[in-house]
């Protein structure tokens, strides 16, 4: 099966069914994660070098596995239809972008808050429907990039292989790359693979979304602010995006408790229900777009 036909078959399963709803692979590898963490970093205790030896095990002998079954005719190929599958969160963000978005046309801004407490780690329970709409807009645009097209990426580029190493590597950023005691030393090889691994991902993605919006005001922020953004894919993108929407996202925000100053994104409009929807419609598009070139190069190649 070519790559563009696999491409497709995953996309089109991601949208048809969503995240599975039980026995997520990823929840499998959730457990082994954090049975290796208590092992190489029981009581925050873990070294650079342990969190790199636990990165190692978690990710590459799966990784290796994957590589082998896929010299497998036919199960080479439903390996690659599901890896991809499993990988993508296009669905599950307009699932759980959605419910915030209606809730804030209906005027209904604790149901609006509830929704976006979900996906975002900053707390909600003071937002107004401003902070909502910029929480969810931001959302939406980070993680188009982290759980869309990064995998995308990685599966046009190196197969089924490409995609596990990619999402794997990105599940224990989320779980172990933090600046905080416990993972300030043991999560630090989690976290800077993963920012390489997203480089090039988050670059394009950020192209993405300049091409199909405001182009020269997408571009401009981009250049401008994503440099003072603290994470170096998350800047490109929002920024981009947000210049791409015309809207004002970025600024302070509470995180446990904590007030912590971000720089401003994007311009143009105050954050609204509008701009939930605009970045959900570029992610589609964005989607659409990539298929469409990964497919045209394919039949360029053949």
């Amino acid at each position: 099966m070519s790559l563009g036909l696999s491409l497709l078959a995953g996309v089109a399963l991601d949208v048809a069914l969503g995240e599975p709803r039980r026995r997520h692979p990823l929840v499998a590898f959730g457990r082994l994660a954090n049975w290796l963490e208590a092992q190489f970093n029981g009581h925050g205790r873990g070294w650079r070098s342990h969190g790199v030896s636990a990165w190692c095990l978690a990710v590459l002998p799966l990784t290796a596995l994957t590589w082998l079954l896929v010299q497998l005719p036919w199960v080479g190929d439903l390996l690659g239809i599901v890896a991809l599958y499993a990988a993508l969160g296009l669905r599950s963000l307009h699932e759980h972008a959605l419910p915030v978005l209606d809730a804030l046309r209906r005027g209904d801004l604790p149901a609006a808050r509830d929704g976006v407490a979900l996906v975002v780690s900053r707390d909600t329970s003071a937002l107004d429907e401003g902070g909502v709409a910029r929480a969810a807009t931001e959302t939406v645009l980070e993680n188009g990039s982290d759980a869309v097209f990064a995998a995308l990426f990685w599966f046009a580029v190196a197969g089924a292989p490409g995609v596990v190493l990619y999402r794997l590597s990105n599940t224990l950023d989320a779980m172990w790359g933090y600046r905080t005691p416990r993972f300030e030393r043991f999560g630090w090889a989690a976290a800077r693979i993963d920012d390489v691994l997203n480089f090039v991902p988050a670059r394009l993605t950020a192209l993405t979304y300049a091409l199909l919006g405001q182009t020269r005001r997408a571009l401009a922020c981009w250049r401008r602010q994503a440099p003072q953004w603290d994470s170096p894919n998350a800047g490109p993108v929002m920024a981009a995006g947000a210049g791409a929407l015309g809207v004002e996202l970025g600024g302070a925000a509470i995180y446990h408790g904590e007030v912590h100053p971000r720089p401003a994104l994007g311009e143009g409009a105050p954050a609204a229900a509008a701009s939930i929807a605009g970045a959900l419609s570029l992610l589609r598009r964005g989607v659409l777009l990539w298929l469409a070139l990964i497919l045209l190069g394919g039949w360029l190649h053949a």
